[in-house]
């Protein structure tokens, strides 16, 4: 359930039919990821023990079955000084400042008037429904919008707001769930994170005794033989002790995005357990990097059962791996330098990415951009497929500030692309709002691609198996598609982050206002077709042709932990979280950088 919430359940349909589709045409049979799967625990599936459902579990009393003899220390030393990544600001004139000020204020409206629908309708809930009132408990029922939009609270200078959800955050109890199976990468970033980060910037000691209750939680999903995680965890039988094993199929950045919370939860309580248990994925990842039929990066789907991240063959820096490669820079940060495996991890699969992953579409303005897709590598063969999601956008944010932090100026440059690319997106769409899953038609180099209309046509129809020569353009009108997007797979925008998130970056290395002006077009769009009577709502299509885009009664917690934290930010000055002093986790709390 957690994964759905996280890309959405239209995403993971198209994702599992087109991996099915990728398996298919290009046949691969690696032993434990296709086929009858093994209960991860117990064996074969079949008839299984009732397990008691406790009222509540002390997870720090739960006896561990597979105990360490040591435990691998934090990085000792001073940390290495990071080369400036920020933009040298000048002071900016009265006019600039008055309209910076008037749109930040717009977005602390919108963010005051979402806080409200929650606190009145779904307080203590996980998610408020923008459109009924009601509420949601998809994430253990431990006040997911809450936690997650402290640190938000805190930046927006809500403190009396701030200080009512701290004394509401001890009531949370994180030894009992209101679901069975919990997903281990959603509550470390958005729980132990959001604790973490709201505790860094207020200092309130509530905070950190929640987050290590989180982290005592979490960790008990790591007493596996092989001391990998389970990332979909069954609740109830880890607190009652039952024996536990890692799963044979597995989401690789649900294992490889954990490494930046378990490792400030370790600073921060001078606990190292945490940081060793993280330290033993990274070096799995590490040895196999270039083992994998992609060397550099790391397939989708990996097997933490027998601690193979090699088998599969679907590559991507998008939906399902996204955040495993955006944690290498940003976790080399947090370690002060002193740890410089992350920093090979990010510049040896960056190089393979952007030899194979990176592409420039054929747009009608003939714009130089580039977008990432999937790949398909078996042997020494490896197929893009110009696959473009709204989700992979934060990858202009990720190659810009690796560039930076590595003073690699290539990075930087395809940061910008990419992030040119979301807003060329945001603007080809009707309603100003990019969608969340679609495909391109890939140029044959980067370096220039000239516009051709009947290539587009014609790929067009071939995706849509609707040929028509008599009239090609009903095969564009009935795909509903604008020029450029050869197919739109999945027409939602569920309030997503990511592209706000690698605009607001961009602005910040490079001082260029027009990444302010792409950042106000996209929030006014945004507001003005998701706004509700009681908040904002997810679209279900962005690409109607008649009336308003439809909306959903779902509005996700990061909407006040991410997008709309991004959105204010652009709009302040620069001083405040600048990334000279913080990084963000992938639910966009900050940690500060250690100096």
């Amino acid at each position: 359930m957690a994964l759905l919430k996280r890309y959405g359940v239209y995403t993971i349909i198209a994702a599992c039919f087109l991996y099915l589709f990728y398996q298919l045409s290009f046949p691969y049979n690696p032993e434990g990821i296709q086929g009858d799967q093994k209960d991860s625990k117990h064996g074969d599936k079949g008839e299984q023990p009732t397990v008691p459902k406790l009222k509540n579990y002390d997870w720090t009393k739960v006896p561990v079955r597979n105990p360490l003899t040591s435990l691998t220390p934090l990085p000792t030393g001073k940390p290495l000084p990071l080369p400036k990544i920020q933009f040298d600001f000048t002071k900016e004139k009265d006019i600039e400042k008055s309209l910076r000020e008037t749109r930040r204020a717009e977005v602390k409206r919108v963010f005051e008037r979402s806080w409200k629908a929650y606190t009145e309708h779904a307080w203590m809930q996980d998610e408020v429904e923008p459109i009924s009132g009601g509420s949601k408990n998809g994430f253990g029922g431990w006040a997911a919008t809450l936690i997650d939009a402290l640190d938000t609270l805190w930046i927006m200078g809500m403190k009396e707001e701030f200080k009512k959800a701290v004394t509401a955050v001890e009531k949370v109890n994180f030894g009992t769930s209101s679901i069975d199976t919990v997903n281990v990468f959603e509550t470390n970033i958005r729980h132990l994170g959001g604790l973490l980060s709201a505790y860094e910037l207020s200092g309130e000691n509530t905070l950190i005794k929640k987050a290590k209750e989180v982290g005592e939680m979490l960790y008990v999903a790591f007493d596996t033989p092989n001391r990998m995680p389970i990332t979909r965890w069954d609740f109830h039988k880890a607190g009652n002790g039952y024996a536990q094993v890692a799963d044979e199929v597995v989401l690789v950045a649900e294992i490889g995005s954990l490494t930046m919370e378990f490792t400030r939860l370790s600073q921060t309580t001078k606990d190292p357990k945490w940081y060793d248990a993280i330290t033993r994925i990274t070096e799995v990842f590490e040895k196999q990097q270039n083992k994998t039929h992609l060397p550099g990066m790391w397939p989708i789907v990996v097997n933490a059962k027998k601690t193979d991240f090699t088998v599969d063959t679907g590559f991507t820096l998008g939906a399902m791996s996204d955040s495993l490669y955006e944690y290498f820079p940003k976790t080399y940060a947090l370690l002060g330098g002193l740890n410089p495996v992350y920093k090979k991890l990010y510049e040896v699969s960056m190089k393979t990415a952007i030899e194979h992953t990176l592409y420039r579409p054929m747009t009608p303005d003939n714009a130089d951009i580039l977008m990432s897709g999937f790949v398909r590598a078996e042997g020494s063969r490896a197929m893009l497929i110009p696959e473009w999601q709204h989700l992979i956008c934060f990858t202009g944010g990720m190659f810009a500030l690796g560039g930076r932090m590595f003073e690699i100026k290539e990075h930087v440059d395809i940061g910008r692309k990419l992030a040119d690319a979301c807003v060329w997106s945001y603007k080809a769409l009707p309603f100003g709002i990019m969608p969340e899953v679609s495909h391109m038609y890939a140029c044959p180099n980067g370096t220039g691609c000239e516009w051709d209309e009947k290539k587009w046509k014609d790929e067009v129809a071939r995706k849509a198996n609707m040929e028509n020569e008599e009239d090609p353009l009903k095969n564009i009108a009935a795909a509903r598609l604008p020029k450029g997007f050869t197919e739109i797979n999945d027409r939602r925008y569920i309030l997503r982050p990511e592209a706000i998130e690698s605009v607001f970056i961009l602005y910040r290395i490079t001082g260029q206002q027009q990444w302010q002006a792409a950042a106000w077009d996209m929030f006014t769009a945004i507001q003005k077709y998701t706004q509700t009577d009681l908040a904002n709502a997810a679209l279900a299509d962005i690409s109607v042709t008649d009336g308003m885009p439809p909306k959903m009664d779902s509005m996700e917690s990061f909407w006040m932990a991410e997008t709309l934290k991004y959105f204010y930010l652009v709009f302040s000055e620069p001083d405040l979280i600048s990334l000279d002093d913080y990084v963000f986790n992938t639910e966009a709390h900050p940690f500060r950088i250690p100096k």
